[in-house]
Order: structure tokens, then C-alpha cells, then sequence
């Protein structure tokens, strides 16, 4: 049986090569994820100890908190330190050599002066070592020409940026602190000054030599005092590379998700062909049962040959997972991420894509095999190749009515209950009810669709149609491989463009003027609101800013604006809201029994109630206070209540009788000392806010291709192994005059109808998924609503039937490619 099964092997190798190309796919994206991540983790290591090469020992604050300046010297001063520096890390900006803010997000550091606990790749010049002096990453100083010995301008969360001298460039391609955008490096007191930041993050610790180290800790930590944490040097190393891999096991967590999908289209895929092929050998299979061999015997001969045919594939898509890793860093590396290690290939991942790929082979080749040795011997004396399809039993499509009402009952019911578990749930069910009741469910929807079509191509598309649901089963398993793949990729597209318009709304809702100035990475300088209200060219000019005290949100607001946030007035007048006057939320009146003309004591002050009124606007997810606990207060008062608190947007408009070109041109002025702000109009906001959800969708939607591409080599597996199954068949059609136009035009109709009802099932139930989300946001917190992009989903659709023409080609041409005679005599 041994010698039989792999001489069985060789004989149907090309039978079996379609199947082995969708483990093979599988198992690349789980390697190349592998692999990458690997590298990256490789990378972690190498670079954990890149800013600490001179540090012996840390002082860090519990729980984060700050450590003042002061403390610098008095851990100096410990007997065994030789240097000591404070470092922080915080965000900035460089203006350019053309007056305009340099574009990205900037990282600033403080860098320590003194050289002995300086660790830096200097490559020009030489680091800080008074205040006053900058040092810079080499690229962002060559593509602005800055010179060394120049005043380059910096400015943070405390002001207008100021000239500091350019004493240096340094490299930190590939480390933590390269993000993107410059790197700026200043002396402690200066980087604590733009960054407003009240002390330092830790403290780096050089020991003098000799000094035991268990002993400067104790000397260390005594000297610092409560509140600290001392560590030593491996405990720092430690810490940096637990952070970075953890970061890098979300990553790959996400990568591996993509990639279960796949695997899991690939099951179907390998299942769906070995049910193909045993049919096909229904006469080899009760010859051998006549010549003496068990159940057991073909049952292990068959997952032996399913074993074999996944080892293959799988070692073949390790190799392409090596070139899928290759390009995932090249395409990591041209966006601009820090670049990770060597790309490593461990004797463990091979291991495991090898194991993963044939027991996903031999596991979906089980139950067809089990069914395989189902046939009697006495089917050797038949004349029959092929058994009768089996129709689907009252039970399993009992079963699947079932399954697919509960995935849709738990779809609804998610928007009610704002469960996020049971959209997941829902979608799971749904899509296994469609697997269950498949058999009556897809070629039904084929009949449905090919009757557009038989008016066109007349009695070829009415042999398609026939063709297409004579095994239910077999049309069932293709179509929904890719109901998976198509499924996900419509609910992120639905998903996204309901956020979209989500977003957008909110912005049409809440930002009524026509510039808004935005902090980049954090909230706006202190100043800035001041210097463009002072500007006689802008009108209003409204920091977004809010705090919770007692239990109420106390929002800025300026009366031109704060109308278009409230849906309706209970008592009072909005017009009265001004200094000393106040509007109060309608919930927070009723619960404290509050109303217009009452004085009201809010953060130790007194205000006067001028009106009740209510909005729309539900709290988000883990707000501190209850839904409508909110106060509107003036912008003055709001600073004088909270003068130390930011936001992180500004909506300014033209004063009166400005055109926006001469208001915006006044803005640009002001905000030429402002490198860490942005200025945008509202589209431009917009285009912001959704940007992030453009770059993720195409991320999510390029990694689920894989799974669609898999499914339709499903879609050619399958027409494939039926032109081989009605050799003798196509050979009597085209005896009969059927011509090769018209068996290509059959074969590309039947597997266009296929991949339809597959993509059709697959959006509507992307669409639900993606519907339960919106209702699950909606409730939470947000003015979500589900938006259907019809151009997309034309996209996906069209995109499925110009593949499933594709995938038709090579069944085609194995049809044609016997004489009609040969054909004829075939078995």
C-alpha cells in the first residue's frame, strides 16, 4: 500500500498541484509573518542597549511620575558615581531653512552633557554640553542644508520656537527614536523649557570603576529617597527589549490573524479537491477493496497521500515565505518604520510551517478520505467513474437554518447591547450556517443568476447553469472558500466608510469655521491661542479645551460656536452665556436640581446658570463623568479656572469683511513660530482624521487578498478536476456541435456563476458584520450610521468575476486538448 499510494502520488501530481498551490500560499504567509517578525525581534535586541552603552544604573519615578532636576545633583554626588545626566523624551519642532515647520513628527530628547554618560552615534561635530546647543539627526540636516555652527529654531508645548546653536548631527536610524520626523537633542534644561515637561523621565548613572554594584544601588536609592526606582544595568536592558517584543507580539498577533484566515481557505480548498479526486477514483478505490484491501488500509493509504502532497507544499511555501519576508521589510523600510534586524529563518519556524501546512492537509483530507472507503467492491464491476452526488441531509441543513438564524439573531441583538462579542459571534455563526445549508443555498442563488445570462448565450449558459449545481456539495465548498476571504474584506469596507462618514459628520457638527489649527502628536503651545486672537485679521479664535472637576466636564466654549453643539434650549437664553454665565446640561440640571437665574459654585467658583440645554453628543467609552454631566464655560473663565490646561485644537475664523485668503495668510504668519501645529481648512481636517482609516483599510485589505486569491485557485481547482471528470461528456457535446468557443464560454460562465454567488454571499455578509459594528460604535459613543460604498463593493464583485474568467482559462484548455475521438474512449 506503501509503494501504491506514492506511485498514486506521482500519477495524479497535476490533479493535486492546484490544491498544493493554496497550502502553499498559506503556509508563505505564516512563514514570511514568521520570519519578519524574527528579524524585528532580532533587531530589539540588538538595539535595547543602543542609548544606554554608558549607563550603569537608572533612577526612575514610580509609576512614571517626573523626577525634579534637583535630583540630578544629589545623585551625582553619591559616593561611586563618576557622571550622572538627566534624560527625557518628549515632542518638538524644527523650523526648516525656508521659515516652515519642518514636516513630521519630531522626537526631542535631553540629551545628557556630560560625556561619560553620553551614548550617541555622532556623525558630525559633537553632542551638547551647555545650554543652548542642538544637535540634530543626520538626514533631517542634510535635506534642509542646515550648517553646523547655525541657529536652527525649535519650538515645544511652552511657546514660540527660539534659535539654539547647531552643534551636531547624530544617527538614530533604526532605534526607538526614530520615528519618522527629526530628532532633536537639547541640554536638559533646555529640552525641560520647550517641552514643559516638569522634570526629567529617569536619571542615567555611570559608576567609577571598582564600585560593586549591589552597593551603589543601595547608596543610590538611599540618596534619591522615596518615590524612586533604582535598577541596574541588565534590569534596564531587560525591561527595553520586554518592551519592544511586546509591541512586536501585538504585531505579529495581527500579522497571524490575516494569515489563520488563509490557512483556514486553504483547508477548505484541500478538503473540497480530495472529495474531487476520491470521486474520480471510485473504480481504483473498489478494485483495490476487491483484491483484498480494508477500510483502514485505503483510509491511511489516502491521508498518507494527503501527507505527502502537504510536506511538499508546505516546504515550498517556507521558500516563498522568504520572499514575502523580504518584501514586507523593504515595504516596512520604504514607509519610513524602524527597521528591524536580519531577517532570520529559525529551524523552529520551518518546523512549524512544515507541521501546520501537513497536518491543515491531512486534516481536511479526513473526512473525504473517511467517505472514500465508503465504496463497495462490488463498484469495481460498474461501468460508472463517478459515484451519484450526494444531496445535503435534513439534518445538516436543519443545522445550518439554525446556525445562520443565531449568527443573525446575535448580529441584531449586538447593537442593542453594545457587545462587541457578539458581532464576532454573529459573523462565526453566520458564516458556518452558510457552509451548513450551502448545498441548498448556493445553487439555488446559481440558478438565480444565470438567468440574465441565458437569454445572451442561450443553451451554453443553460449547459453552465446545469453544470455548475449537478454536485451541490462540491459547488457549495467552492463558493463559500470564498464567502471567508470576501466576508472580511466587505465588512472593513463597509466599516470604513461608515466611520468615514461618521467622522465627517462630527466635524460638520462641531468645527463650524473654516481653519482649524491642530497640535501634532500632543496639545497646542500655551501661547498660541493668544497670539492669533491678537491678530486683527481673525475673529474667532476657540481653543477646544475641557476638565473634570466634581464629577462635571467643564467645556470651553465661545458663544459664536457653541450653538451648533446643542440639539434644543430647555430654560434660559443661549445669547446670556458670557463671563460669570454659564449653560448647563439638561441631565446634570435634573440631577442636582439646578436652574436659570441659580448661582453655582464650579471649581471653587461662582457662576450664574443662563440657560438649560441638551445635545445629541453621547459619552464615549470610560468617560469620567455621565452621559450630559457638562458645563459650558467662556474662554476666559475657563483660563482662569484652569489656566494650565491645553487642548489640542483651535477653530479660528476671518474677523468680519477678511476674505479667507488674507486670514489664512495671517495665520500662516503666526504660526511660522510654531512648529509643533498644523493648519488645515475643514476638508483638510477631514482628509486627516480619515487618512488613518484609508491607510489601515488598504493594509487590512492587501493582507486578505491572499485569502481571496486562495479561494479562487479553489474556483480553477474545481473546474478543473470536473473537465477531467466529464472528459467523455464534453468530448459527446462537442461531437454534437458544440464548438471550442462554446465549451470556453460554458466553463467561464459556470465559474463566473461560482465566484459570484461566493462574492455575493460574501458581501452581504461582510455587510451585517460591518452593520452590527456600526450599531455596537453607535451605542457606545458616536453618531455612527451604516454606510454602503455601492462603488467598492462593484469593485469587489467585479474583481471576482474577471478572476473567476481568469481561473477558467486552464480548464478550458485541458478540455480542448484531446481530440474529440481519443476523448470519447476515455474513462
Amino acid at each position: 500500500m506503501l509503494r501504491l499510494t506514492l506511485r498514486q502520488v506521482r500519477a495524479d501530481w497535476l490533479r493535486l498541484l492546484l490544491s498544493s498551490l493554496a497550502i502553499v500560499l498559506g503556509v508563505a504567509f505564516v512563514a514570511g509573518t514568521l520570519i519578519f517578525t524574527d528579524g524585528i525581534r532580532a533587531g530589539a535586541y540588538a538595539r535595547a542597549g543602543t542609548f544606554d552603552r554608558h549607563t550603569d544604573l537608572g533612577v526612575y519615578g514610580q509609576d512614571d511620575k517626573p523626577l525634579p532636576p534637583a535630583l540630578v545633583d544629589r545623585v551625582r554626588a553619591v559616593d561611586g558615581v563618576a557622571a550622572a545626566g538627566g534624560e527625557l523624551l518628549g515632542s518638538g519642532g524644527v523650523v526648516g531653512a525656508d521659515g516652515r515647520p519642518v514636516l513630521g513628527y519630531a522626537v526631542l530628547a535631553a540629551v545628557p552633557t556630560d560625556p561619560v554618560v553620553q551614548s550617541y552615534d555622532v556623525v558630525a561635530g559633537r553632542l551638547p554640553q551647555r545650554p543652548g546647543e542642538l544637535v540634530l539627526d543626520a538626514p533631517t540636516v542634510a535635506e534642509q542644508g542646515f550648517r553646523l555652527g547655525s541657529p536652527v529654531g525649535v519650538g515645544g508645548a511652552t511657546g514660540a520656537a527660539r534659535p539654539y546653536t547647531l552643534v551636531g548631527t547624530v544617527d538614530v536610524d533604526g532605534t526607538s527614536r526614530d520615528v519618522g520626523g527629526p530628532y532633536i537633542g537639547l541640554a536638559g534644561v533646555d529640552a525641560l523649557a520647550v517641552s514643559g515637561q516638569r522634570g526629567y523621565d529617569r536619571i542615567l548613572v555611570a559608576a567609577r570603576p571598582g564600585v560593586d554594584r549591589a552597593t551603589l544601588v543601595e547608596r543610590v536609592r538611599a540618596a534619591a529617597g522615596p518615590g524612586v526606582v533604582v535598577k541596574d544595568r541588565q534590569r534596564i536592558l531587560d525591561e527595553a527589549v520586554e518592551d519592544g517584543v511586546r509591541n512586536l507580539r501585538q504585531f505579529s498577533a495581527f500579522l497571524l490573524t490575516f494569515a489563520a484566515v488563509a490557512v483556514v481557505v486553504s483547508g477548505f480548498v484541500i478538503a473540497n479537491t480530495f472529495a474531487i479526486v476520491l470521486a474520480q477514483r471510485t473504480r481504483r478505490t473498489a478494485l483495490l477493496r476487491l483484491v483484498g484491501a480494508t477500510r483502514g488500509q485505503v483510509f491511511r493509504a489516502t491521508l498518507l497521500e494527503a501527507a505527502v502532497t502537504g510536506l511538499v507544499a508546505s516546504a515550498a511555501g517556507v521558500l516563498a515565505g522568504v520572499g514575502l519576508a523580504v518584501g514586507l521589510d523593504a515595504l516596512m523600510s520604504a514607509q519610513g518604520a524602524p527597521a528591524g534586524g536580519p531577517l532570520t529563518m529559525s529551524p523552529a519556524t520551518v518546523l512549524l510551517c512544515l507541521l501546520l501546512g501537513t497536518l491543515i492537509t491531512v486534516g481536511a483530507a479526513a473526512v473525504p478520505s473517511w467517505q472514500g472507503t465508503r465504496i463497495a467492491p462490488v463498484a469495481a464491476l460498474t461501468d460508472a467513474a463517478v459515484q451519484p452526488a450526494r444531496r445535503a441531509g435534513r439534518i445538516r441543513l436543519a443545522a445550518g437554518a439554525l446556525v445562520l438564524a443565531g449568527g443573525v439573531a446575535a448580529l441584531l441583538g449586538a447593537g442593542a447591547s453594545g457587545q462587541v462579542a457578539l458581532v464576532a459571534l454573529g459573523g462565526v455563526l453566520a458564516f458556518f450556517g452558510i457552509v451548513l445549508f450551502g448545498p441548498v443555498l448556493v445553487p439555488a442563488l446559481v440558478r438565480l443568476l444565470g438567468r440574465p445570462v441565458r437569454p445572451l448565450l442561450g443553451a451554453t449558459a443553460g449547459l453552465a447553469v446545469a453544470n455548475a449545481v449537478r454536485n451541490p456539495r462540491r459547488v457549495a465548498a467552492t463558493a463559500t472558500a470564498l464567502v471567508i476571504g470576501i466576508g472580511l474584506v466587505t465588512a472593513f469596507v463597509v466599516g470604513a466608510a461608515s466611520a468615514k462618514r461618521g467622522i465627517e459628520d462630527g466635524v460638520d457638527a462641531e468645527v463650524g469655521v473654516d481653519f482649524v489649527v491642530t497640535g501634532i502628536g500632543g496639545d497646542l503651545p500655551a501661547p498660541l491661542a493668544g497670539a492669533l486672537a491678537a491678530r486683527p485679521e481673525l475673529g474667532v479664535v476657540h481653543e477646544q479645551r475641557s476638565r473634570v472637576a466634581d464629577g462635571v466636564q467643564l467645556r470651553a466654549a465661545h458663544p459664536a460656536l457653541v450653538r451648533r453643539t446643542l440639539t434644543g434650549v430647555d430654560a434660559g437664553d443661549v445669547g446670556e452665556l458670557g463671563p460669570g454665565a454659564v449653560l448647563v446640561h439638561r441631565e446634570l440640571a435634573t440631577a442636582r436640581g439646578w436652574t436659570v437665574g441659580e448661582n453655582v459654585t464650579l471649581a471653587g467658583r461662582q457662576f450664574r446658570i443662563a440657560a438649560v440645554v441638551h445635545a445629541d453628543d453621547a459619552p464615549l467609552a470610560g468617560s469620567p463623568v455621565p452621559a450630559g454631566y457638562v458645563v459650558e464655560v467662556v474662554d476666559s473663565d475657563f483660563t482662569r479656572l484652569f489656566p494650565a490646561q491645553r487642548g489640542y485644537l483651535a477653530e479660528v475664523d476671518p474677523a468680519p469683511g477678511v476674505a479667507p485668503a488674507t486670514a489664512k495668510a495671517a495665520l500662516t504668519q503666526v504660526l511660522a513660530d510654531y512648529p509643533t501645529v498644523n493648519l488645515m481648512d475643514q476638508a483638510a481636517y477631514k482628509k486627516m482624521l480619515t487618512g488613518t482609516v484609508d491607510m489601515v483599510l488598504g493594509f487590512v485589505t492587501a493582507l486578505l487578498g491572499l485569502a481571496v486569491v486562495i479561494a479562487l485557485v479553489g474556483v480553477a481547482n474545481t473546474l478543473t478536476l470536473s473537465v477531467v471528470e466529464r472528459t467523455r461528456e464534453n468530448a459527446v457535446l462537442r461531437a454534437v456541435g458544440l464548438t471550442r468557443r462554446g465549451m470556453r464560454a460554458a466553463l467561464a460562465v459556470e465559474a463566473v456563476l461560482i465566484a459570484l454567488v461566493g462574492a455575493v454571499l460574501g458581501v452581504a455578509l461582510g455587510t451585517a458584520v460591518a452593520a452590527g459594528a456600526m450599531a455596537v460604535v453607535a451605542r457606545v459613543g458616536g453618531s455612527f450610521i451604516l454606510v454602503l460604498p455601492p462603488a467598492r463593493i462593484a469593485l469587489i464583485l467585479g474583481v471576482a468575476v474577471l478572476a473567476a474568467l481568469a481561473a477558467s482559462v486552464l480548464p478550458a484548455r485541458r478540455a480542448l486538448s484531446r481530440p474529440v475521438v481519443e476523448a470519447l474512449g476515455a474513462e
